[in-house]
């Protein structure tokens, strides 16, 4: 999906050089979800709780918001 594209093009190059394995972990997790899942996620449209209970944990959400900072 384009959008998500831009997103993570904004995102890597703020941020790619200076993740945490932690926060690596965090950003591979997310990038395993769907396309629409992972925008309704940068988007605010849903939480972490809804798309995957697995998911809300404190390194995707680190790196969820700092997706979000990017914008």
């Amino acid at each position: 999906m384009l959008e998500n594209d831009i997103f993570l093009e904004r995102f890597l190059r703020r941020y790619a050089t200076g993740l945490t394995v932690r926060q690596a972990r965090g950003l591979t997790d997310l990038l395993d979800l769907s396309d629409n899942d992972l925008l309704d996620l940068h988007l605010c449209k849903r939480t972490l709780a809804q798309v995957d209970a697995h998911l809300d944990r404190t390194d995707v959400l680190e790196i969820l918001g700092m997706l979000r900072e990017s914008r």
